[in-house]
């Protein structure tokens, strides 16, 4: 029986964490972080880790890469980087390789986190066996449905931050307006994002005939202070709420729908105050049936690299014919 570990790396926009896995559990004394941008590429991030690490080469590795995936090929959109099943295996020496984006290894976690990380934001009915939804929340935005069939997991990949952002207002029309401008084209990602938050408040800023721009951290961290930064989570809160409440019509989670990511965590203590709720519920005469989906929070960090682990796991079951 070969007793080595997984690799598993969670690549985002700023950070890469590689650790180590046996089965599905993830050590967590095993993860490193790196800043990207003390790196030209990925292998260079995951060849570090093993010159730092050592130990026996890995029996499989799996990335998760912030950005679309095709034919074994990672492409992270908010860098110049890019990684194959190849270069993979030769970066970390593993029997094996994988690569999924980010929010399909956060699919690939569900059920594998531990209880107390999962945090209800909705309450509602669970569907046994049914579709669910992730959705992320962190330097980008994505969703991603996750199928539990016969043959196992299905969590196909998306690009949803890259929709057209939905639009109700004659406020939210100025907003994307102004994104527009500035970008060539207002996509959910602009504003339902780390730096989204950050561009409301700077058009709320601009609207009042200012010129302000703060940090997503600080616009949370002075939420008590600053009028403006509760409009703009106010903003940010309902137009998550929308987009989340089409998602849902869209692939019908009847299992849940999941919030992840870090800007995810860290509104959540402030959805139902902001009117999460009622935004994603006001699809009129529909808005009964979506008290039909429950809806969670992960709090785990280390979610995605679970994933990767479940979903290595998944693919020796298959090969060996056994768990």
């Amino acid at each position: 029986m070969d007793d080595r570990p997984f690799l598993v790396a969670d690549v985002g926009g700023t950070n890469t964490r590689v650790g180590l896995a046996r089965g599905r559990d993830v050590d967590p004394r095993s993860v490193r972080r790196y800043a990207n941008r003390e790196f030209a590429n990925l292998g260079p991030v995951l060849r570090r880790y093993r010159d730092e690490t050592g130990g026996p080469s890995p029996k499989g590795a799996c990335i998760a890469m912030a950005g679309p995936v095709a034919d074994g090929v990672a492409h992270l959109t908010n860098l110049d980087w890019s990684i194959d099943i190849t270069a993979l295996i030769e970066a970390t020496d593993a029997g094996s390789g994988a690569i999924l984006n980010d929010l399909q290894a956060q699919g690939h976690a569900l059920g594998h986190l531990a209880s107390g990380s999962v945090r209800t934001v909705c309450d509602g009915p669970r569907r046994e066996a049914a579709p669910r939804l992730v959705i992320g929340v962190g330097t980008g935005f994505n969703a991603v449905s996750v199928y539990d069939a016969p043959s196992g997991r299905i969590v196909p990949a998306s690009e949803a931050g890259h929709a057209n952002l939905p639009i109700r207002t004659e406020a939210e029309l100025r907003l994307c307006t102004h994104l527009s401008t500035a970008h060539g084209f207002a996509a959910v990602e602009d504003v339902l994002s780390g730096r989204g938050l950050e561009r409301v408040y700077h058009w709320l800023a601009l609207e009042a005939g200012a010129s302000d721009e703060r940090r997503a951290a600080d616009i949370m961290a002075d939420l008590d202070t600053d009028p403006r930064a509760r409009a703009a989570l106010r903003l940010f809160v309902s137009m998550l709420g929308r987009v989340a409440g089409n998602l849902a019509l869209i692939h019908l989670p009847f299992g849940g729908i999941v919030l992840v990511g870090g800007v995810a965590r860290a509104v959540s203590g402030h959805l139902r105050e902001m009117g999460f709720i009622d935004s994603f519920r006001d699809k009129g005469r529909f808005a009964g049936f979506m008290t039909n989906f429950a809806i969670d929070v992960v709090e785990d960090d280390f979610a995605a690299l679970t994933g990767c682990a479940a979903h290595l796991t998944d693919i020796a079951a298959q090969t060996d014919g056994s768990e």
